[in-house]
């Protein structure tokens, strides 16, 4: 770190020098443009000399194009900069004028990697993180009319936000566009005309249309024949009644071919983790959706900057920074006046994490403390970073040959096979000790997950195995219990309030009615995990974790300070994902957002509390091991 101001102040005149260069943008040149360019000019229909995409001198006007105005019509069917400057006209947010629409830096950089798609002949699919106040539905729209007014006929668009209201903003900016359009420049028979009906806006002349849809109604536009679509503020996508955010994207994306001058475009500032669209965006960062990620940081933003009147000022300023301010100098490469933009509008927030959300520097600040999140997500990220495919998947067969009763548990081994359900990423080690977690989940596809959960002891717990499906509890009970016996007679521990709940308004009732299985269970696998009955002696204990408000609290704290800590090694993304939707409600509870699931997070929950709590194995007590002795072992 830099003590000397001096020193300091020529770094930030150069790194204001390199910023000047990088801001460089002349669409009528073609400087900063998108693509392969080819210097051309000066001629007398060009504006000097122009970089113009490679791609235009093979088009078979090009040799015709000598004049000025065919020329510039020329360009505009290959060039959107070009095009967006020469033919676009867009409402000034700070001055309320009409101007011409001259990309900023964010901007070109989306632009860039769609026509890189574009050209390649690609569908163009991408979903876009963006900090606020940088025009990124604008340049999306405007895109999506570039190809509707220059390039193509027939391709319709839809335009989707959380309210049909919502997209309103679309018309304008569409509207705007058409009514400022240089007549000498459009090519058809006469200017277009803008017709507005039921949310459908037809471009006349073009036969081309925007449908306006809301996440609301996804069927409206099931159906439609769709080529371009924009996906605006789609973090602001309520759940409803009966509809889920999902029901949209699945409704918009199946109307799209996967094909060439095909487009989806999904952007919003982010609302907290959890929801649909931070999954949408784990999914493209990460490769696994097809979708290009694109984060626009606070600090691409031109705007976002603030002079100093002297340098005393900025001398002050540096002597305040705090280490957050200052690792922002060190590793992003920001200027002071940068920082001191960023610096003034904190103060004006409540926190720094709402700071954070607002204008954030990296992909995962977005995220962070804008929902009631229970985990803290950069954490989770950490956590994520040791997450594989699994090594083998199977299943546990055994000797016996049976799915359940003892005879299941007699020569248990793995048996490779790519669609088990059995995910391994260790296999057994010889001396090693696990737990096995068990979630039991219900039997129908909508319903919550089984889990079994396989976890390494040791200094840093982690996550060896892992069975998840649909399955009758009693065949679960077993399975857990082939599970743990092929991991070297793990510790096994069933969260046993789905086995006990049978609508019983008795505990007594509760316990002989559901916890049968366990029992059953008990008198094949020993080292079944059993709490102490409620007013029972140290002897006299229920198989089984039972998850009350009190319980779940131990275990989920436990949980927050072995992420938050480093405390334990996931393996499993999907884990994570759990980790990031499960929220604090406003009655203090905790669980999953609705639509989600937090089968795999409560495993490693009750898991970690087994590894952390049993210092001492509980049969080395000397009245539980008579108890124990009374019921001969079955084995």
């Amino acid at each position: 770190m830099m003590d000397n101001f001096d020193a300091i102040w020529e770094e930030n005149l150069r790194r204001n020098r390199l910023r000047d260069r990088l801001e460089h943008f002349d669409p009528v040149r073609g400087e900063g443009c998108s693509g392969d360019r080819v210097e051309v000019g000066p001629e007398p229909w060009t504006e000097g000399r122009e970089l113009v995409p490679r791609e235009m001198l093979d088009d078979p006007k090009y040799p015709s194009a000598r004049d000025s105005l065919a020329w510039t019509r020329l360009r505009c069917r290959h060039d959107f900069e070009y095009w967006a400057a020469k033919c676009c006209r867009i409402k000034d947010k700070n001055s309320r004028r009409i101007v011409p629409f001259i990309l900023n830096r964010p901007q070109r950089r989306v632009v860039k990697l769609l026509e890189a798609d574009r050209r390649a002949g690609r569908p163009m699919r991408m979903v876009i993180l963006k900090a606020r106040q940088w025009g990124g539905s604008t340049v999306v729209e405007m895109y999506i009319a570039w190809i509707q007014t220059v390039l193509a006929t027939g391709c319709h668009a839809i335009v989707c936000g959380a309210e049909k209201t919502g997209t309103q903003v679309v018309l304008n900016l569409y509207a705007d566009m058409l009514a400022h359009y240089p007549e000498e420049l459009w090519e058809g028979e006469s200017m277009p005309r803008l017709r507005t009906s039921r949310g459908i806006m037809q471009l006349e002349g073009r036969d081309n249309r925007v449908y306006l849809a809301a996440s609301t109604n996804p069927n409206a536009v099931r159906g439609v024949d769709a080529s371009l679509v924009h996906l605006t503020e789609a973090a602001y996508w309520k759940a409803t009644k009966g509809k889920d955010p999902w029901d949209a994207v699945r409704a918009i994306y199946c109307s799209v071919a996967m094909a060439p001058m095909t487009m989806i475009v999904m952007e919003s500032t982010a609302d907290g983790v959890g929801s649909f669209f931070h999954e949408e965006w784990l999914r493209a960062e990460s490769g696994s959706s097809g979708k290009r990620a694109v984060f626009v940081p606070w600090h691409e933003i031109k705007a976002y900057s603030l002079a100093f009147p002297s340098t005393g000022e900025a001398r002050e300023l540096w002597n305040s920074l705090d280490p957050y301010e200052r690792e922002l100098w060190e590793t992003e490469g920001l200027t002071l006046e940068q920082l001191h933009w960023y610096n003034r509008r904190r103060r004006e927030m409540k926190d720094h994490a709402k700071m954070k959300s607002e204008f954030p520097s990296t992909a995962l600040e977005a995220f962070t403390s804008t929902s009631s999140n229970v985990f803290n997500p950069e954490k989770t990220e950490l956590l994520r970073r040791g997450c594989a495919e699994p090594v083998v998947s199977g299943d546990v067969v055994s000797a016996g040959g049976e799915l359940s009763g003892p005879r299941s548990l007699r020569g248990v081994r793995f048996e490779a096979d790519p669609s088990g359900g059995l995910h391994v990423w260790e296999l057994p080690e010889e001396g090693a000790s696990y737990v096995v977690a068990v979630d039991v989940g219900g039997l129908s596809d909508k319903a919550d997950w089984s889990v079994v959960a396989v976890m390494r002891r040791g200094t840093v717990p982690r996550v060896a195995a892992q069975w998840r499906g649909h399955i009758d509890h009693d065949l679960l009970a077993w399975k857990g219990a082939m599970i743990a016996s092929l991991y070297n007679n793990a510790r096994l521990v069933f969260e046993s309030n789905t086995l006990e709940s049978h609508d019983s308004s008795s505990d007594e009732a509760a316990y002989r009615q559901g916890a049968l299985i366990l029992h059953e269970l008990y008198r094949h696998y020993r080292n079944l995990y059993r709490r102490r009955a409620p007013g029972g002696s140290r002897v006299s204990r229920i198989p089984g974790f039972h998850t009350n408000r009190q319980t779940k609290q131990m275990i989920i704290s436990g949980l927050v300070a072995a992420v938050r800590d480093g405390r334990y090694a996931e393996r499993c993304r999907e884990a994570c994902d759990e980790l990031d939707f499960y929220e604090r409600r406003p009655n203090g509870s905790y669980g999953a957002r609705q639509g989600r699931h937090d089968d795999m997070l409560m495993t490693r929950a009750i898991a970690l509390h087994v590894c952390r709590e049993e210092s001492a194995d509980e049969d080395t007590d000397p009245e539980l091991t008579a108890y124990l002795s009374s019921w001969g072992d079955t084995r």
